[in-house]
C-alpha cells in the first residue's frame, strides 16, 4: 500500500469466520448493552466446589519455587470462600459503560469509557488490549487515569476481551490467532466510528496491537507497547557477544547490560523454569484445560501463580510469593471470577496453541515492518528485556523508549500511575505539542 506516497508492505487484512456452522449471509452489526451478572446459584456452586477441594502439602521451604504453595493457597482460598464478595465485585465491575457486537461470527466484549467532557481538551481513541492470564479488568486502575485531563489531552478508552476470554465468545473453529483477532479488533473500531486511534499493549496484546498496526498503519496514530519479542539475527548475536563489554558499540547502554546479563541466566535459564505452561497450552490445551475449568481452587493456583512470579520472579523464594505487595486479595480473585464464572480457561489457553501451530518466524508479521509511531515502556521485572536496538531492527519509527523505574510484566495492574504517563508522554511526542 501507499502511505505518505511511499510504497509499504502491510499484512493483508483478509476476513474469517469463528462462529458455529456455516457463514449466514448476513451479520448483525448493532452493538448491544452489557451487564456483567451473577446469581445466588452460581456463588453456591463455587462455595460448594471449594468446599470439596482436597489440598497437598507443601515442601519444607520451598516458596513458590514449585508452584503455588499449598500452605498459602489455603490462605487465598479461606478468604475466597469466607470473605470474598463477588456480588460487590460485579458491581464494581458494571462501574464501566460494557458492550457486545457480534464480529466474524463472534460476539465480542469490551469496555468503553468515555472522558468527560471539557472545553479546549482533545480526546484521542486509545485501545488497550490484554493478555494472559489477565482480561480487560487489569485496565480498571488505569481508565480514570487516561480518561482525566493532561495539559489538554484525555482518552476515549476501549477495552476488549480477545474472543476466548471472559465475556468474549470462544471462536468454535481452530485457527483463531493473533492475525485473526487483530483484525477483528479492526473491525471493532471501525464499527466504533474510529478511522484513526492508538494502541496499546503488553503480553498477547502487544502481539495483537502490532499485528493491527502491520495490517492498517494508516488507521494506527501509535503503537504503545510494554512487551516485545525482538527478532533474532546477526544484530542480536554481536550484542550478546559484545554487549557486556563495549555496549555502546552494538546501540546498548549500561541499563540495557544490567538487565540482559548474564545473558543465559536472565534470558534463558529463567525462561526456561517459567515457560512450562506455555508448552502445555500450545500442545494440548484442553488436557490440562479440564481440570482447571473443573476446579475453582485449581485455577486460582494456576492463575495466581503467574501475577506472583511474573511481577518479580525474586517472589519465588517467598512462602506467599509476595503475591499481595502489589495486589489485593479482592483484585486478584476478581480476575479468577472472571475466568471461573464464564468458562474461558480453556478457549484462553488455546490461543497459545493456534500462535504456535508453526514456526513463529516464517509467519507473514515476523517478516513485516513496523512503520508506525512506536513507544516502549520497558519494566525491569518484565520476563524478557529488549533493548531499544533490538526494537529498531522491526520497529522503523521508535518515539519513545523509557526505561521504567519499577514494574513487572501486569504493568497497568501494578504500575497504573507510571504506565499512563508513559502513555501521555509518548502520545505528546507523536502530536507533537
Amino acid at each position: 500500500m501507499l502511505l505518505a506516497g511511499i510504497q509499504v508492505k502491510t499484512i493483508p487484512l483478509g476476513d474469517g469466520w469463528w462462529g458455529a456452522g456455516e457463514k449466514p449471509l448476513s451479520e448483525d452489526d448493532k452493538i448491544y448493552p452489557f451487564q456483567v451478572q451473577t446469581s445466588d446459584e452460581e456463588i453456591q456452586d463455587l462455595h460448594e466446589r471449594i468446599d470439596r477441594t482436597r489440598y497437598t502439602d507443601a515442601l519444607e521451604d520451598s516458596g513458590f519455587n514449585y508452584g503455588f504453595n499449598a500452605t498459602y493457597l489455603k490462605t487465598v482460598v479461606s478468604y475466597w470462600r469466607h470473605k470474598f464478595d463477588w456480588k460487590k465485585q460485579v458491581a464494581m465491575l458494571n462501574k464501566y459503560p460494557h458492550f457486545k457486537t457480534k464480529i466474524e461470527g463472534l460476539d465480542v466484549h469490551f469496555v468503553h469509557v468515555r472522558p468527560p467532557r471539557r472545553e479546549n481538551q482533545m480526546v484521542l481513541p486509545l485501545m488497550l488490549v490484554h493478555g494472559w492470564p489477565g482480561s480487560f479488568y487489569e485496565f480498571y486502575k488505569i481508565l480514570p487515569i487516561l480518561t482525566q485531563n493532561h495539559d489538554g489531552v484525555a482518552f476515549e478508552v476501549i477495552c476488549p476481551s480477545i474472543p476466548g476470554y471472559s465475556f468474549s465468545e470462544a471462536p468454535h473453529k481452530q485457527g483463531f490467532d493473533s492475525l485473526a483477532a487483530a483484525r477483528v479488533f479492526l473491525k471493532l473500531m471501525e464499527r466504533l466510528g474510529f478511522s484513526e486511534f492508538y494502541l496499546q499493549g503488553g503480553d498477547w496484546g502487544s502481539l495483537i496491537t502490532t499485528n493491527m498496526a502491520q495490517m492498517k498503519p494508516q488507521c494506527v496514530k501509535g503503537l504503545h507497547l510494554n512487551m516485545f519479542m525482538s527478532t533474532r539475527g546477526f544484530k542480536v548475536l554481536l550484542s550478546l557477544i559484545i554487549g557486556p563489554y563495549l555496549p555502546f558499540l552494538v546501540g546498548l547502554t549500561w541499563e540495557d547490560v544490567r538487565r540482559l546479563f548474564p545473558y543465559f541466566e536472565k534470558n534463558v535459564w529463567n525462561l526456561l523454569k517459567e515457560s512450562g505452561y506455555m508448552h502445555i497450552q500450545a500442545t494440548k490445551p484442553d488436557t490440562a484445560g479440564c481440570a482447571v475449568n473443573d476446579s475453582p481452587v485449581g485455577l486460582a493456583a494456576y492463575l495466581l501463580e503467574k501475577f506472583s512470579t511474573w511481577t518479580d520472579m525474586r517472589n519465588r523464594d517467598l512462602a506467599d510469593g509476595g503475591l499481595e505487595r502489589k495486589f489485593g486479595l479482592d483484585e486478584l480473585l476478581t480476575n479468577v471470577m472472571i475466568y471461573w464464572t464464564t468458562r474461558s480457561i480453556v478457549s484462553s489457553m488455546r490461543f497459545y496453541k493456534e500462535n504456535f501451530k508453526s514456526n513463529p518466524d516464517n509467519r507473514v508479521d515476523a517478516k513485516t515492518g513496523i512503520i508506525v509511531p512506536v513507544g516502549f515502556a520497558a519494566f525491569p521485572a518484565e520476563l524478557m528485556h529488549c533493548p531499544k536496538a533490538w526494537a529498531q531492527i522491526r520497529c522503523r519509527n521508535i518515539y519513545s523508549y523509557t526505561f521504567m523505574p519499577r514494574g513487572g510484566h501486569f504493568a497497568a495492574f501494578e504500575e497504573p500511575h507510571l504506565l499512563a504517563s508513559d502513555i501521555v508522554q509518548f502520545v505528546r511526542k507523536v502530536e507533537d505539542f
